[in-house]
């Protein structure tokens, strides 16, 4: 069963508590669904959908649970129509840690988008493409064989 870290934008570049819609996260998990049945999805905002109203704390808390997290599950799949330091943070500590990193943003040229994804959609409707095609599956595959043949935790 492969494991999926929903990444993406939040807050992005917005300066007070507003944040970006996050309907987009139930249009990733569909596809995940569709092409990886079974697969585990961590969703960030799911677990923690008021995060915007905890105390500095708990904030905090969750903040380095969250960057942690990124860096355990085999995909970190990042949504980033825009820069979110959040996503970056988190794709940075899943590429460190030899996970596979797909972004779908039309920051091709940026480059934490460029050289930590092994793959950057630059919309929605390419990385469905990617997944119809067998493209994303066949990936994620030669991922997990890899990390397999070096005897790691893909």
């Amino acid at each position: 069963m492969v494991r999926f870290f929903l990444a993406g934008i939040v807050q992005g570049s917005n300066p007070g508590r507003e944040t970006h819609r996050q309907d987009y996260r139930e249009r990733l998990k569909h596809v995940l669904s569709r092409t990886f049945p079974g697969a585990e999805v961590f969703c960030p905002v799911e677990t923690n959908p008021n995060s915007m109203d905890y105390a500095f704390v708990k904030g905090a808390e969750v903040f380095f649970d969250l960057i942690s997290r990124a860096a355990k599950y085999e995909v970190l799949l990042a949504y980033a129509p825009e820069a979110s330091m959040g996503t970056a943070i988190e794709m940075w500590e899943a590429y460190r840690a030899g996970r596979l990193v797909i972004t779908i943003s039309p920051l091709k040229e940026n480059w934490v988008v460029k050289f930590l994804s092994r793959k950057v959609c630059s919309s929605f409707e390419d990385f469905e493409a990617f997944a119809t095609t067998g493209e994303f599956a066949k990936m994620v595959d030669a991922h997990l064989a890899r990390a397999a043949a070096e005897g790691k935790k893909a």
